[in-house]
């Protein structure tokens, strides 16, 4: 049986000699079970794959890697707005450290339902919340990348029947406004919707006929170039009261071309 040693020697905060400090050394990759909050203020179950690190003075050798699980044990999972703040102070409470980042990547499933049959099933998006508190402020982003479906509007004037379309994605990167301590409560089915009213119509997991005439022909009058659907969410977004900046990214996966096509828009709020 091992000998039981209380003092056996902490490496780790022996001091280094080579004057070089690390902006960032920690964890990542790291697939965990978290619970994020969902429309009705109910917790949602999911996966994550999350990267956990802070700032390295100069004067230490390394860092500790099993605090960063430490705190996030502790947190049990709970990953939102409101506790992403809560975490990253712990961690530079408990590593020492002026600086801490955390990213947390995981699928979020909207259950939606067909526009004529009422059919209900679950779309997934891609989300990720980024965060960082250094000695003046905390900051969050909230990512949320969704499929919609585009419509060419070129395609649609210059043919005698029909129009190409295709899937697109679109990439909403926004930065909440501070309210107090915190920063105000913008929920991952608010940058969805956003995104949906940005393209021609929305994707849907299932289907029936009925469904499928609706979807086309509701494309077919919103069509839209991928310029359209990042100015459409920009406008969006520029008007939300809750929201202190943002980059909006969308993608066509272009259906008659060998290529695709995307635009960008970075903004801030009309107040800020």
């Amino acid at each position: 049986m091992p000998s039981r040693n209380p003092s056996l020697p902490d490496i780790q905060a022996t001091p280094d000699t080579r004057g070089i400090a690390i902006d960032q050394v920690g964890v990542s990759d790291l697939r965990y079970p978290i619970h994020v909050t969902d429309h009705e203020g109910n917790p949602f179950p999911t996966v994550a794959r999350i990267s956990m690190s802070v700032h390295l003075p100069h004067h230490f050798k390394g860092t500790h890697m099993s605090r960063f699980l430490e705190v996030l044990s502790k947190h049990e999972g709970e990953v939102t707005s409101r506790t992403l703040p809560d975490i990253l102070h712990d961690l530079k409470q408990q590593l020492h450290a002026e600086e801490a980042h955390i990213e947390v990547a995981f699928t979020y499933f909207v259950t939606k339902k067909a526009p004529v049959s009422g059919a209900p099933a679950k779309v997934a998006c891609d989300c990720v919340f980024i965060g960082s508190s250094n000695g003046t402020k905390d900051d969050l982003l909230l990512r949320v990348i969704v499929p919609v479906t585009t419509l060419c509007p070129c395609s649609k004037e210059i043919s005698d029947y029909g129009a190409h379309n295709q899937r697109g994605y679109v990439t909403l990167e926004v930065r909440p406004k501070r309210k107090g301590n915190g920063c105000e409560l913008i929920l991952i089915e608010d940058l969805i919707d956003i995104a949906e009213k940005s393209g021609s119509a929305p994707v849907y997991a299932l289907l029936k006929r009925p469904d499928e005439r609706h979807v086309t022909m509701q494309a077919y009058d919103n069509p839209v170039f991928v310029e359209d659907v990042v100015r459409n969410a920009a406008a969006l977004l520029t008007a939300d009261p809750r929201v202190a900046s943002f980059t909006v990214k969308a993608v066509n996966q272009e259906s008659i071309h060998d290529h695709n096509a995307f635009a960008v828009i970075s903004g801030k709020a009309t107040d800020e």
